[in-house]
Parts: C-alpha cells; sequence; structure tokens
C-alpha cells in the first residue's frame, strides 16, 4: 500500500468527555513490521517525533464525521480522532481503512460495535435480523416509528442498524417534512411522536445523523419538533426565541458565506444541547457525547477561520480604538472579542497560544487600555472579561506590555492604574466586579509565576514598576479612610473595599518582602490599617489584624522594631479589652496573635510586658498572657546570668579567686537570694 501523508491534528477524549489536542502532524498509513499490520502513523510536523501509530485492526469501528474527521476507540475509554486540514486527505485515508477492513469506503462507519453481552446472540442470529426494518414514513406510522426507535436506545448493535436505516433514502428528511405536516394540521399525538423520535435519533450518537439534522434545510424543524415535549401542558417557543430574540450581529461584515453558517449552526446546536435537550440520566449521559465533539470541532473551526482572516481582525481593532466608532457599535465589538475569547477557551494550550499571540500582535492591550477607561458599564465589564482571559493565558505578556508604558504615557492612563481604578470605583453595592479585578491583579503581581527562566529579571523590575507607579494608586481609599480615627468612613461598601485591598497588601507582605517593608515603614501603613480595628464592621477589623499578623509572621527584626516604636499594639489590645469575655472570631484571632508572639519573638514580649501587662494580667480564660510573663523572666534570668559570666570572664584572675574563695561556703544561699530579690523590668526590645 503506498504512504500517503496529510496534515492532521491528533485528539483523544479525556475523562470528562473533552477532546485534548496531541499535537499537529502528517499522517500515513504503512505497513509496521512490530505490529504485524497495516497502521496509521502521524508524525509531529515540529521534530518528526511519533504522536501515533495504530494498527488498523479489522474488528476496529472506524467513523467519519463533518468530512474532516475520523473516530475511533482502541481500547475501552480512549477514544482517538484525527481531524484533517482537508477533505481530500481524509477521504484518501478513509478510504485506506476501509481497504483494510474490506469495507465499502461509502459508509461512515466500518463495524457495527457489539458489546459483550449481545456478541454471543448476535453470532447465532440468521443474517436478515440484522437489519432493523423501519415503516413507511406516514403520518398513521409515527406511534409505531416512536416505539421502535425507543425500544432500540437499550441495545448498541440495534442503535447502529436504527442509524443506518434512517440514513438511507433520505428517511430523516421525510420524517422532518412530517413535522410541517403536523404543525399545519394542529395534530398534537403526531407532534408528540415526532419528539420522541427526534429525541430517539439525537440519543443514537451518530455524527452522520447530526449532519444531516443540523444542516440549515433541517435544524429549526429540528428544534421544532423538540418544542412539542409530551409532559408539557404547551409547547415551548425555542424557535420565535432563535429567530426573533437572538440576532445574530455581524460587528464587521462577515463575507466567508461558510464561516457565517457554521457560527449558526454551532449557536443552535449548542441551544439544543444546553437549553432544550433535558438533563441526560446516568443511563444516557455518554448518549451524546457526539454532538459535545460536533459542537467542540466547529468551535475549533470558527476560531481558526476568524484568526486566518487577519483582515477582519485588524478592521475589528480599528474600529474599536477609533474615538469616532459610536457607543452601541463600540459595545458590540467589545461583546464580539469577549465571544471570541469565550470560544477560544474549547481549544487545546497549543491552539489557544497560537490564538492569544495573534491577539496580542494585532494590539489587544493597548485597546483594552482605551475601552476600560470609558465611562460605558457594559463595554468596562466585557473588557474586564477579555483582560481576564489574557491575564490567565499570559500574566508576561501583560506585565511586559504595562512596563513600557511609563515611557509613552502619564502615569494615570497606565493599564493597571486603570484596573485598580475600575477595582476602587466599582458602583455594585456586591462589588462583583471589584473581586474580578482584584484576582487579576493578584496574579499579575504574585511571584510564582514570574520564574520563567528566559527573563530572570522580570521580578525585580515588575515589582519596582509595581510600588514606583501602581502602589500609592491602590493605597488611596485606604489612607483617604484612616485620617482621623474617630471619623473614618465605616459604610459596608467602603469596609468591603477596603476589604479586598487589605487582602492584596496581605499577599503582598508574604511574598514580596524588601518592596512591601520599604512601602509601610515610609508610609507608616500599619498605623493607619489599625485604625480599622475600631470598624463596626468585624470582617474589616479582622483583615486589619490579618495584616499585622502576617507582617509579624515574617519574624523580621526591622519589622518588629517599627512596632516597638509606634506602640503599635495599642489599638490591638484596646479591641481585646473591649471585647470583653465574649468568645468571638476576633477574640480568638487576637489570642493566636500572642501565642504566634509567645513561641519566640522576644523583642515583641518584652515590649508587650514592659508597656501592656497591667492591663493584661486580669484575664485568665485563657493562659496566654501569663505565658507571656514567663518567657519574660526565663529571658531575663538568661541575660543576668549572660551577664554575670561576661563579667567573670573580664575580672582579673585574683579578683575571681578571691571572689570565688570568699562566696564559696554561701554559695546556695546567695543562689537563694538570687531568687528571691526583687526584678526589674528592663527593655530587651530597646
Amino acid at each position: 500500500m503506498s504512504d500517503t501523508r496529510r496534515r492532521v491534528k491528533v485528539y483523544t477524549l479525556n475523562e470528562d468527555r473533552q477532546w485534548d489536542d496531541r499535537g499537529t502532524g502528517h499522517v500515513s498509513s504503512t505497513f509496521v513490521e512490530r505490529l504485524k499490520g497495516i497502521s496509521l502513523l502521524v508524525r509531529a510536523e515540529s521534530d518528526g517525533s511519533l504522536l501515533l501509530e495504530s494498527k488498523i485492526s479489522p474488528n476496529t469501528a472506524y467513523q467519519k464525521q463533518q468530512d474532516t474527521l475520523i473516530v475511533w476507540s482502541e481500547a475501552e475509554n480512549y477514544d482517538l480522532a484525527l481531524s484533517f486540514q482537508e477533505k481530500a486527505g481524509c477521504d484518501e485515508i478513509w478510504e485506506k481503512i476501509c481497504q483494510v477492513q474490506g469495507k465499502d469506503p461509502a459508509l461512515e462507519i466500518t463495524q457495527d460495535p457489539i458489546d459483550e453481552s449481545e456478541e454471543e446472540r448476535f453470532e447465532e442470529m440468521p443474517e436478515t435480523s440484522h437489519l432493523v426494518e423501519l415503516p413507511p414514513c406516514e403520518l398513521a406510522r409515527l406511534e409505531e416509528i416512536a416505539d421502535l426507535v425507543t425500544s432500540v436506545l437499550s441495545s448498541p448493535i440495534r442503535r447502529e442498524k436504527l442509524a443506518l436505516a434512517l440514513m438511507s433514502e433520505g428517511y430523516m428528511k421525510k420524517l422532518l417534512q412530517l413535522f410541517q405536516v403536523c404543525e399545519d394540521l394542529d395534530n398534537r399525538e403526531g407532534l408528540h411522536h415526532l419528539y420522541e423520535i427526534v429525541r430517539g435519533v439525537l440519543f443514537l450518537n451518530k455524527a452522520a445523523l447530526f449532519e444531516v439534522m443540523f444542516s440549515d434545510d433541517c435544524i429549526m424543524d429540528v428544534v421544532g419538533c423538540l418544542e412539542f415535549d409530551p409532559s408539557l401542558v404547551q409547547p415551548k417557543k425555542h424557535r420565535e426565541f432563535l429567530t426573533k430574540t437572538a440576532k445574530f450581529k455581524e460587528v464587521i461584515p462577515i463575507t466567508d458565506s461558510e464561516l457565517r453558517q457554521k457560527i449558526h449552526q454551532t449557536y443552535r446546536v449548542q441551544y439544543i444541547q444546553d437549553i432544550i435537550l433535558p438533563t441526560p440520566s446516568v443511563f444516557e449521559e455518554n448518549f451524546l457525547s457526539t454532538l459535545t465533539s460536533f459542537i467542540f470541532f466547529n468551535k475549533v473551526e470558527i476560531v481558526s477561520m476568524l484568526q486566518e482572516d487577519e483582515k477582519f481582525l485588524t478592521e475589528v481593532f480599528a474600529q474599536l480604538t477609533d474615538e469616532a466608532t459610536e457607543d452601541d457599535k463600540r459595545r458590540e465589538l467589545v461583546n464580539f472579542f469577549k465571544e471570541f475569547c469565550a470560544f477560544s477557551q474549547t481549544l487545546q494550550p497549543q491552539n489557544r497560544d497560537a490564538f492569544f499571540k495573534t491577539l496580542a500582535n494585532l494590539g489587544i492591550l493597548p485597546a483594552l487600555e482605551i475601552v476600560m477607561g470609558m465611562d460605558d458599564l457594559q463595554v468596562r465589564a466585557a473588557a474586564t472579561d477579555i483582560f481576564s482571559y489574557l491575564v490567565e493565558f499570559s500574566p508576561s505578556m501583560v506585565r511586559e506590555f504595562v512596563m513600557q508604558e511609563p515611557q509613552q504615557t502619564d502615569d494615570d492612563v497606565l493599564l493597571i492604574n486603570v484596573v485598580i481604578k475600575q477595582m476602587i470605583c466599582d458602583s455594585d453595592p456586591e462589588l462583583g466586579g471589584a473581586v474580578q479585578l482584584m484576582g487579576l491583579l493578584r496574579t499579575l503581581i504574585d511571584p510564582e509565576n514570574m520564574l520563567a527562566p528566559t527573563n530572570k529579571t522580570e521580578k525585580t523590575e515588575f515589582l519596582s514598576f509595581f510600588y514606583k507607579y501602581c502602589m500609592q494608586v491602590l493605597t488611596v481609599p485606604l489612607l483617604a479612610s484612616t485620617v482621623d480615627e474617630k471619623n473614618c468612613k465605616d459604610n459596608f461598601q467602603t469596609a468591603q473595599l477596603l476589604a479586598l485591598i487589605l487582602e492584596l497588601l496581605t499577599f503582598c507582605v508574604e511574598h514580596h518582602t524588601y518592596h512591601i517593608k520599604t512601602y509601610i515603614m515610609n508610609k507608616d501603613l500599619l498605623r493607619r490599617v489599625l485604625v480599622l480595628m475600631n470598624s463596626k464592621h468585624t470582617f474589616l477589623a479582622l483583615c486589619a489584624l490579618r495584616f499585622m499578623r502576617r507582617i509579624i509572621g515574617q519574624k523580621d527584626e526591622y519589622y518588629n522594631r517599627y512596632i516597638v516604636k509606634g506602640n503599635l499594639f495599642e489599638p490591638v489590645i484596646n479591641t481585646l479589652l473591649d471585647n470583653g469575655t465574649r468568645y468571638n472570631l476576633l477574640n480568638s484571632a487576637i489570642i493566636e496573635l500572642f501565642e504566634f508572639i509567645k513561641e519566640d519573638i522576644k523583642s515583641l514580649i518584652a515590649h508587650i510586658i514592659d508597656n501592656y501587662y497591667k492591663a493584661l494580667e486580669s484575664i485568665e480564660y485563657v493562659q496566654t498572657f501569663k505565658g507571656l510573663k514567663g518567657r519574660y523572666e526565663q529571658e531575663k534570668d538568661r541575660q543576668t546570668l549572660r551577664l554575670n559570666r561576661s563579667v567573670r570572664h573580664h575580672l582579673p584572675q585574683t579578683w575571681t579567686t578571691r571572689i570565688e574563695w570568699r562566696n564559696y561556703p554561701d554559695d546556695e544561699d546567695e543562689d537563694e537570694d538570687e531568687e528571691q530579690s526583687p526584678r526589674k523590668r528592663p527593655r530587651l526590645g530597646s
């Protein structure tokens, strides 16, 4: 057999019934000695490595779908697919497969899959019983047809035979023509039978039937049949929604009729799967796997066709950023890109990388910078969704863009500052948009995704940029709300916003070390944050306390000296005392803070005992503060002992001998006196 090479993508079906892209290469059919037979080989176009080596088994059921797909199963729960770039290549490989199996290439499937429970019975059946005989396609026989379709669903072999029968002689199209007759006559019984028939045919899970049912001529009749569910008093109005309510908008005219048809088809099939069909039972859940694959490959094709049409995308970007573009038009353009990016999420990583690189090259980030700063809430929300796709795809790409901006623009219109301002100004009472934007900012400033070996300076450069140009914008609401301890803004929405900002700052303390430490000390930020311990909103007081806890958790003496010098435990202790003996989350969090300090932060232990123990010694429902006092005393004893040893070490030998000789007889008494003598409280942290 001759060796034929065609460009293909190799897919495997994962446990979630989604197709994973295994790579792009060229397929050939050739004899493989090791496998003892003709096999399909796919070699990667990038490096020639072997992506697929699959023997064409005489008993394997191969299916040809949508003219450019060949799908088969190699083992239980292991499905494979080859997606061809050209129909001619698919046809040629299909002929090779059929030649090996001795089948007619005109068929869409080469074998009848037979499960173990039916295999033995099937072998005993006479040849004529293999066929499913369909009643004539007439109104009077609809009930009989519906019963037949319903009865075969539990039998894999009968499903296959029924599918072959339905595909012959245009039977499916004749059935859908009967739907129009029944609807004209208002024949509810016939319409109910047609619902059962069409639903059952969808569960046959055959791509060849889908090609007929979802064609332009038939799909609205399919939707019409599915409106007449016998369990409903009144039929649904799905066709009315698809033709009148759901409007297809071409933001830029699409000249490719095939692309336009593919978009219409995909939307309608997705609507059938998500809206019309009831949630499948456990028994039925695998019956629609081919429908899922049909939608998946359609989306891949749509994204590829749009991506390759650079003229179309260039025009979209030009109108999006043009100041003369009307608001309604701009809204449609942004929503188009949002849908476009949502479609791209069905792609596998390699395809998605190429997609976003195309958008980046066309200038998606400068365009977003413009539209995210606009007053239109819908435009801003859609732009935020697009921005989230880009950040998720490549934080480094976004960081690289924003670091180039200061050379070209003012600080106020930097992309990250636009994002921060949008977060701060979110008008939603629940701050849904602000929460989303805070998550994006957190991703951008996370050092964990700045460790690419190709750019080792990214972390240093970006954090220096962020703290120079952006941090002061982020902290504006916090600093404005904590100028005056008595008159700080404390409404619920402001409290929510401050809590988000504190969450981000707490993340910075944990991950940025030097930059955030310098900022906290220069701005005396912890003092300002602790003003929020007085908030009537407990969640905000807890956020302020968590910020301090993260700072102390660094065990950094620079931070400790800053806290001691500013007496910054005072608002925390006042909150503890004001809380009284109430056992609540705030109380537990404060106690945990002191328990952590008690472990081994000597300078803070000394500061707390020296300055606040009188206020704390009456708290007896926990042993935390008595424990702090005990650690303080132990450390004082150690320091006294070290001091005595140091003094003895530096005295002349004759002095120490004389002292030791003189004190020798009373040595034990002297130790007892030391234990009983009053102690002063030195400032160990000073």
